[in-house]
């Protein structure tokens, strides 16, 4: 009896915590998640169009927090259709085995007014990888807007194979930029 009374309780302060958490609406039209990298040492700097962003954020208990990315990798658009066919080849992304790099959250921890610490795992072409960078979030216009950078290495997630592992041509190097609004 007490072995039940232990789960049930564990069970309650479970959904307690997850109850303290607001879950929020993502607003697509003002929100982005960009890759910024050197090709031949040139910036380039390209948006993924389609995204999607499930947050529960509650200004009053961020370390409650939880978030999920999914991004779909064949919408990374280098702005040429050719270009664009090419990076969701098996070589660079792979879109077609695996059509979604995903970001999960372990911990959110506040870092000062506006700022958190977040921790999670990233997965992109069937690897995972833990990361973790610091993120600002601001009430802008009735909605949370979190914005933040994430550095990686494209050949930890085999981003690049074969020849394409020549890091003189695009560099190792990959900062994902991500500013997603989200509301009630």
């Amino acid at each position: 009896m007490q072995t039940i009374r232990t789960a049930v309780a564990a069970i309650l302060a479970g959904t307690a915590l997850v109850a303290s958490a607001a879950a929020l609406k993502t607003d697509a039209a003002h929100s982005s998640v960009t890759a910024t990298f050197k090709q031949m040492n040139v910036p380039v700097e390209s948006p993924f169009k389609r995204f999607t962003a499930a947050i529960d954020y509650d200004a009053a208990h961020p370390e409650k927090a939880t978030a999920r990315v999914d991004i779909d990798t064949a919408s990374f658009d280098i702005g040429q259709a050719d270009y664009n066919k090419e990076i969701a080849k098996k070589e660079w992304f792979n879109s077609a085995q695996f059509p979604k790099a995903t970001f999960v959250s372990t911990a959110i921890k506040p870092a000062g007014a506006g700022k958190l610490n977040v921790t999670g795992n990233l997965t992109i072409k069937g690897k995972t990888a833990p990361v973790s960078f610091p993120l600002t979030v601001k009430a802008e216009g009735g909605k949370q807007v979190f914005e933040g950078q994430l550095p990686i290495k494209r050949l930890t997630y085999n981003i690049g194979e074969g020849e394409w592992k020549d890091t003189s041509m695009v560099a190792d190097d990959v900062v994902i930029k991500f500013r997603v609004a989200a509301g009630q």
